[in-house]
């Protein structure tokens, strides 16, 4: 039995304005939980598959009041709100399966197979598979008939915007990031980039934050951080990589197939901010106890402390706890004929066997 989720929506209604994101979501259901996860989104519209035009859109939205400015009837749209008061799983379940649609994007492995079963079961045994689109033996090209694509999306926090400022500390919930903790003890090397081969730019707060990105995205082979500017180059290029110097700059490898850790998480780091992504907020007496209270708290994932030298006495001693989205999700949902699609059953397993 999978974890079961009491989802009220409005069908044939839209929430018009108000927008803050646009994502691609296969189902209200799953756009739900999307705005449930967003820091800010307390309601949503979803253009269903029969829909005229921008089908499988996700729009999150939000406003001073907490409600809707309006709502009109609009055939092909669901509509509802977030389920944050309802303090659910911070792991949703999706064990539904999308016929004809195509989870487009995010793919790292391919492999061909019996069947959809097949292909999420290896999904959900490969930790670092979020969803996965299967071919059928009915797609138009024959070539590539009963092939799996597995795919990967962000599972793990990651603060959007860090800078400098004084009066503040910035840090991460204590809950582990993954399944496990432990210490790799991969060197890293100081004052060297490794140039080129750049697939994605993210921010970081350290080296060992930028590495553990690395880490778990699975086509980084290699990285470089820039302590400057907290920009973190995850680098494809399994055949060479050059080290040159450059001061402020360190790079160094994944952890593939080790032991990842964490042990940057448990830091705090003074005069940096992780603005954004703020879910709430409340005065604590020290930035100790504001990393208690994020960890304490399931939904939040890192924060920021306004310490007593911050320059606005409103805000002194202030803990802004913060999240952001880290559910499977497609970066692009599309129609495509004769093709399965569905997500990791990883969370519906251990949502078992807590009720065990």
């Amino acid at each position: 039995m999978h974890q079961m989720t009491i989802y009220l929506h409005c069908e044939n209604v839209d929430f018009p304005g108000s927008d803050i994101a646009n994502l691609y979501s296969p189902s209200a259901q799953h756009c739900q939980e999307l705005c449930t996860q967003h820091p800010s989104c307390l309601f949503f519209s979803f253009n269903r598959p029969d829909k005229s035009l921008g089908t499988f859109q996700c729009f999150l939205k939000s406003s001073s009041s907490g409600h809707p400015r309006s709502q009109v009837l609009l055939l092909g749209v669901t509509s509802g709100y977030s389920l944050k008061p309802c303090n659910l799983d911070s792991k949703p379940c999706f064990p539904q399966i999308f016929e004809n649609l195509d989870f487009h994007g995010g793919d790292y492995r391919t492999f061909f197979t019996v069947n959809f079963e097949e292909c999420q079961r290896v999904c959900t045994e490969d930790p670092v598979c979020q969803y996965f689109t299967f071919v059928t033996g009915n797609f138009t090209t024959l070539d590539i008939r009963y092939k799996c694509h597995l795919k990967f999306s962000w599972n793990v926090p990651r603060p959007s915007v860090i800078v400098l400022k004084a009066g503040v500390l910035s840090g991460f919930s204590k809950k582990s990031q993954l399944s496990q903790q432990f210490d790799t003890g991969i060197q890293l090397f100081s004052d060297t980039d490794f140039r080129g081969s750049d697939f994605m730019e993210l921010k970081a707060v350290s080296p060992e934050h930028c590495q553990f990105l690395c880490s778990v995205h699975p086509q980084c082979t290699y990285f470089s951080f820039s302590g400057l500017d907290f920009r973190c180059f995850l680098k494809n290029n399994p055949n060479s990589m050059v080290a040159k110097t450059k001061t402020g700059v360190t790079s160094g490898i994944p952890t593939h197939l080790c032991q990842i850790d964490e042990s940057w998480a448990k830091l705090t780091y003074k005069g940096v901010d992780f603005s954004g992504s703020d879910i709430s907020s409340e005065v604590v007496n020290c930035a100790e106890h504001c990393q208690e209270k994020c960890t304490e708290n399931p939904n939040c994932q890192f924060f920021t402390y306004h310490n007593g030298s911050f320059f606005h006495p409103s805000h002194r001693h202030r803990c802004y706890m913060k999240r952001v989205i880290t559910m499977p999700a497609p970066s692009k949902v599309k129609k495509l004929a004769n093709v399965v699609s569905g997500f990791t059953l990883r969370n519906c397993r251990r949502a078992e066997k807590s009720q065990d």
